[in-house]
């Protein structure tokens, strides 16, 4: 059978979805993509997977993507962060059967891509892109998507969708943000670079950012043209935004937890995490309970946590309290779901030291137990560097720039005696036999070690056998000959 393009691919195998739930970092995993689906969502992706993890590694495939074989969980879209064509190619191959489509991760302008060089920081790198585009669009046996942001202009985003078009994707994820528009930065999507890109391409399109009510939803497709609309934010915070309901924050999360007891494995980070999303008003104002959330160790106890959130909520309106005296200008209760919007960042003390931790302290965290050192503005885990170094910088301007590996590009070892990354090392090391004691491989010491045992081996064999094989032992005609008579004359004595 022919494989679906463009317009036929999302009318036929995508059944025209218009409500996308996005892929997300430890966030979009199965049992939160039932629940969305669930409550009106028409499309899932999966979280961001890297590329050459999953091709290396047998158990990342399996906790991943393939024990997650569903058929209440399609369509489903499989999306990977790659920089390099075979790579992407190769991982794409081993997920192509437990999904509908493979998507490009052009649009992720976090750190972690920066230093690992994938997503939105490839986006000026046309040529490899093209490439890689191309050779997964003519060798996988499902179409091949991408998602990606905008530049500051226009006609460039323009050219950009219409270059990754030639090359064959065969949908287009818009997210309408630039690479410097995250975090406290994130700002206001562009719908108008969002609808010169569907004007201009023959794909499907679908539109990312300002998406916190299905009115946005409606809005956006009017106002774009786009096919889909795309959430994530306001997805984690109201999975039931595409059914336009705002329902109590306790009803999501108890069906959350259901579908994870009928679905496990799931990471307990993962579901921490969503609660935390869910909750994020009512633990405003309840921070002892924010303080329990994060310290529990159980599936039971993140459970319990929930629960006894529901309980004071529902103390609050029995006592005919609607939370407006606290909730901060929220549009409903806190205990209702509904969109987080981010505070803008705090104007710079220029007092010549790093304001990092001046931005960090927008979006509100746990207090530290340490009064002393919270002052600083470092978190837990930072706080314990210091104190084993007193000395650590964490100033990101003034660290020195990490070096890459000479193949893949990802962070090499600061040691490593070939200059790569441990995968990339650990393959050439193999391949020649050689040690690396920065990323502790000993291919050379255990060959060598396997080497001496089997000469030992071969040496008391030799001992044993020495008067019936002496040609076999490496012995000369002359030396068998004299040991023979000697053994000879032992006997007779």
């Amino acid at each position: 059978m022919a494989k679906l393009a463009g317009f036929e691919f999302w009318r036929k195998t995508l059944k025209e979805a218009s409500f996308v739930v996005a892929p997300m970092v430890d966030q979009s995993e199965l049992a939160w993509r039932l629940l969305s689906r669930r409550h009106g969502a028409q499309l899932c992706y999966t979280p961001m997977l890297h590329a050459q993890v999953f091709v290396r590694d047998v158990n990342y495939r399996r906790e991943n993507l393939y024990n997650e074989v569903c058929e209440e969980d399609r369509p489903l879209i499989t999306q990977f962060c790659a920089n390099d064509p075979e790579v992407f190619l190769q991982a794409a191959f081993l997920a192509q059967d437990y999904c509908d489509a493979i998507d490009l991760n052009l649009g992720c302008p976090q750190m972690i891509a920066k230093r690992g060089h994938y997503g939105v920081f490839l986006q000026d790198e046309w040529e490899l892109l093209e490439k890689m585009v191309s050779l997964a669009h003519e060798k996988l046996s499902v179409p091949v998507t991408c998602k990606i942001r905008v530049f500051k202009e226009i006609e460039k985003t323009v050219r950009y969708a219409q270059m990754l078009e030639k090359a064959g994707c065969q949908l287009l994820t818009v997210h309408g943000r630039t690479k410097d528009q995250k975090g406290a930065f994130t700002g206001i999507a562009s719908w108008e670079h969002v609808k010169a890109v569907r004007k201009a391409v023959n794909i499907p399109v679908f539109a990312n950012g300002n998406i916190q009510h299905l009115s946005d939803v409606e809005r956006c497709i009017q106002e774009t043209g786009v096919q889909g609309v795309m959430s994530a934010e306001g997805n984690l915070h109201n999975p039931a935004l595409f059914e336009g309901r705002s329902p109590p924050v306790w009803e999501m999360a108890e069906e959350y937890l259901e579908v994870v007891k009928q679905y496990p494995p799931c990471s307990l980070s993962y579901i921490r995490a969503h609660l935390f999303k869910l909750w994020h008003h009512t633990l405003q104002i309840h921070q002892d309970l924010r303080e329990e959330l994060a310290k529990v160790k159980t599936l039971e106890g993140l459970a319990d946590v929930s629960a006894q959130l529901k309980r004071r909520c529902q103390e609050e309106i029995s006592d005919g309290k609607d939370g407006d005296e606290k909730d901060g200008g929220l549009p409903f209760p806190h205990w209702i779901c509904q969109p987080y919007v981010r505070p803008a960042p705090k104007p710079p003390i220029t007092n010549g030291t790093c304001q990092e931790s001046q931005v960090r302290k927008v979006c509100q965290k746990r207090a530290l137990e340490d009064s002393d050192k919270a002052a600083e503005g470092l978190s837990k885990n930072k706080q314990k560097k210091r104190s084993r170094n007193p000395n650590k910088n964490f100033c990101t301007e003034l660290k020195p720039k990490y070096l890459k590996c000479e193949q893949c590009g990802n962070p090499k070892g600061n040691k490593c005696v070939f200059n790569l990354c441990r995968g990339c090392c650990k393959k050439k090391a193999f391949k020649e036999v050689a040690d690396c004691p920065s990323h502790g491989l000993r291919f050379k010491t255990k060959a060598e070690k396997q080497k001496a045992e089997e000469d030992k081996q071969k040496h008391g064999d030799w001992t044993e056998g020495s008067t019936m094989e002496p040609e076999k032992n490496n012995q000369t005609p002359q030396a068998a000959a004299a040991s023979c008579t000697k053994l000879k004359g032992q006997a007779m004595a």
